[in-house]
This record gives structure tokens, sequence and C-alpha cells, in this order.
């Protein structure tokens, strides 16, 4: 008898103590490539759910250790040092990503430019510091896309203009968040959303209504001027108000223009909609240097996107696709 009530109490005791791995909404945050990704997903079952989580934020140290610009050993340092010189080798991926960021740089007639490095490398906006106008001069004769040479035969990257970099700042993220979607449906996830600062994408709904991001307000911290829907859907910001100073009354922020070197003032934001991030990204960056009538013309000539902009007087602006959308009035807030 004792030893029956000793079994049973040690089936007991492991059924309690058993970890429990029922379903529901599963989150982590963790801070990488200079912002902090989010990723936040249901799971049927929360182990399988933490499985998927850590393969995301695998895959974003990845792509951290490879696209880095200030990690010696990334594959983008090791081009930026050689690239100068001689042909670098490069992989399959960063290929790709150099393939596609050239293509967004013709469609957009050179306003998005990855080796507009060449300039963003002389601005400290935490200490408020930019260039001279002749060292400016200098490092835009740097600039330049069509100066970036890819070889698809033996795959690899030539700059062939002395002083050129490159930056995946306003790209990189966009593949990150792509990549990371991919895995989560491999994972079995149905509901998830992943962001990796301004850059996010949905994957599925929040079971039964759509996941939602604020476009902030770029004038007032904490306030928003829209809040959008989404489903399925990559989505990306670009605004004046991330790194920023002010000099003789003028604000002098990250998004420069390849062209000119210099800070475009005539939006505050720009927010992309768009079937995948790297699209999402690129067109926020290149809608953001065109200004509001060439940059919604560009967006309206494209499928599968759509953006919200908030111009230099602060009013909003939507493209067509969200203008004529039931759900576009009843998400915006007053200003």
């Amino acid at each position: 008898m004792l030893a029956a009530l000793s079994t049973a109490t040690r089936r007991l005791s492991a059924v309690i103590g058993r970890p429990s791995f029922s379903a529901g909404w599963l989150q982590r945050d963790e801070v990488m490539m200079g912002t902090t990704i989010h990723v936040e997903l249901w799971s049927d079952d929360a182990r399988q759910g933490q499985a998927a989580i850590d393969a995301v934020m695998a895959e974003m140290h990845r792509i951290d250790h490879t696209m880095s610009p200030v990690k010696a050993t990334s594959e983008l340092s090791r081009i930026n040092r050689e690239a100068g010189h001689l042909a670098v080798p490069i992989g399959a991926e960063m290929f790709d990503l150099l393939a596609c960021a050239i293509n967004y740089s013709r469609l957009s007639g050179g306003a998005f430019d990855i080796t507009y490095a060449s300039v963003g490398q002389l601005y400290d906006y935490r200490l408020g510091i930019q260039p001279d106008a002749s060292t400016l001069r200098l490092a835009c004769d740097a600039v330049g896309w069509q100066h970036l040479m890819l070889d698809p035969r033996r795959s690899t990257v030539q700059f062939a203009r002395p002083g050129m970099r490159i930056d995946l700042g306003g790209f990189a993220k966009g593949h990150a968040v792509d990549n990371a979607a991919s895995i989560l449906v491999r994972h079995g996830i149905e509901h998830a959303i992943v962001s990796a600062g301004g850059d996010s994408r949905a994957v599925g709904d929040r079971r039964g209504r759509p996941w939602t991001v604020a476009v902030r307000d770029p004038r007032r911290e904490g306030a928003v001027v829209a809040v959008l829907p989404l489903q399925d859907v990559s989505i990306s910001t670009s605004g004046d108000y991330e790194r920023y100073f002010e000099h003789d009354g003028k604000r002098c922020h990250h998004i420069l223009d390849p062209r000119t070197g210099r800070s475009p003032s005539d939006v505050r934001s720009v927010t992309i909609l768009a079937d995948n991030g790297l699209k999402a990204e690129a067109l926020s960056k290149s809608v953001f240097v065109l200004g509001l009538k060439h940059g919604l013309s560009l967006v309206e000539s494209l499928p599968d996107t759509d953006a919200v902009v908030v111009d230099a007087d602060g009013a909003l602006h939507y493209s067509s696709g969200l203008l004529h959308a039931p759900q576009a009035a009843a998400s915006r807030t007053s200003q």
C-alpha cells in the first residue's frame, strides 16, 4: 500500500512539475543592429513559439555580423576596406542585396543610394558635427551608385571612384524583417509581427483583428498622426526626428540626399507599406529625399505600395490606395 502510494505521489509530482507549453502570446526584445528588435507571436505550443523567436534572433545576429558598418570583421567592412583597390569576392546574399540597391537607385533617380556613406561618415549627430562646404564637395565626388561595379560572373564588387563607401543602414533592416517573417512561417507561426526600429513585418493578423502600427508625430513626442491596420504586409518609416541636431535654425538629420550630401527639408516623415521589407525601406528613404510631389508620384507608379507622408508644415498626406480605403479615414488621428 505504501509502495503504491509512493508511486502515485511520484507520478502526481511529475505532472505538477512538468513545464506547461500551452497556447498563448509570446514576445521578446533584444538590442542589436543599432536598434531594438521586437518579436511578438501567437503559438499553440509555447516551446515551439520560443524556438521560433530564438531562430529569429539568431538570424538578426547573423545579419548584424555580416552587414554592420562598425564591426571590423563584417563582410560590409571588408568591402569598404578593399573594394577601392580590387574586385572583392562576396557572398550570394550580399551580391543580391547590392544588385537590389542599384535597382532602387535607378528607380528613384539616385534619391536612394547606398554610396551616400562617403558623405554620411562625416556627420556626428550626437556631437552636432557636420562637414564644411569644401569637405562636403570632395566627399560628394565619391558618391554615385553608377560607380558601384558588380560582376555577376565572378560574384565580386569594386568601387570605381576613390573614397567611395557603402552603407546598408537604409536597407539591411528591411531584409532582416523579411527573413524573420520567412523563419516564423517555417516554424508554423501564423500570427506575428517583427520590428527592427522603424521597419516591421506583419505575418497574418492578430487572431481575428489587424495588427496596428502608429505613425508618430514628428514634432510631438508620444503623439501619433495615424494608426495603420496591418496584415501580411511590410512597413517602414523614415523621419527627421530619429537622429538630428539643430544648426542655424535648421534641422540636420541622418537622412541625406545623396546628390547634395545635405538633409532634405520638404517632409518630416515618410511611411511606406509594401509587399516586402526591402521595398518598403528603400522607398521610405527615396520618397523622403524626393519630397511630397515626386515621392508620391513614384509610390503611385508601383504595385502593392502605399505611403503616408507628413510634410514640412505637419500636414498629413496619403497615397490613393490608403486614401480610398475605408480604414484609412478611421485610422486618422487629430493633429
